[in-house]
């Protein structure tokens, strides 16, 4: 029994450490920013929620003009990319906007106000999985 943990341990810390050199190469031989990767990694389909700690570092780049755009790219092409399967991607994507809203610039709210029909739309989402539990229910303070 405890070599079957510490093989998961090990391949999970092996997928860790190569999230970690692809990240590295990608700030390295892509036009990319840390704030942009941190971005697309808070809004993944993992599952888990993104990290408080991840959330305020993106907020703090989004004061910056560059980042906050790429920022913005990174969270209108995840809202844009809507997926039933994938509805983790679009939570965490609305996570992190509420989080931006409140500790952001002011600018998130102008910018995000061409997407109040499809987030409307998200308020009545619920994901059903295979065996018919609700396993994701949007609900929004937005509007």
């Amino acid at each position: 029994m405890g070599s079957i943990l510490d093989l998961s341990q090990v391949k999970r810390q092996a997928s860790l450490r190569l999230r970690e050199k692809l990240k590295s190469v990608r700030l390295l031989l892509t036009d990319v920013t840390e704030a942009q990767l941190l971005t697309e990694e808070a809004t993944n389909n993992d599952p888990w929620g993104p990290e408080t700690r991840t959330m305020a570092l993106i907020s703090q780049a989004a004061f910056e003009v560059d980042d906050y755009w790429r920022i913005v790219e990174v969270l209108h092409k995840r809202l844009s990319a809507f997926d039933k399967k994938r509805w983790r991607v679009s939570f965490k994507t609305l996570v992190l906007l509420e989080y931006l809203l409140t500790h952001g610039p002011k600018s998130v709210a102008d910018e995000f106000r061409c997407e109040k029909g499809f987030l409307q739309q998200l308020e009545n989402f619920q994901y059903v999985d295979d065996r018919g539990y609700v396993t994701c229910s949007f609900t929004s303070n937005f509007f």
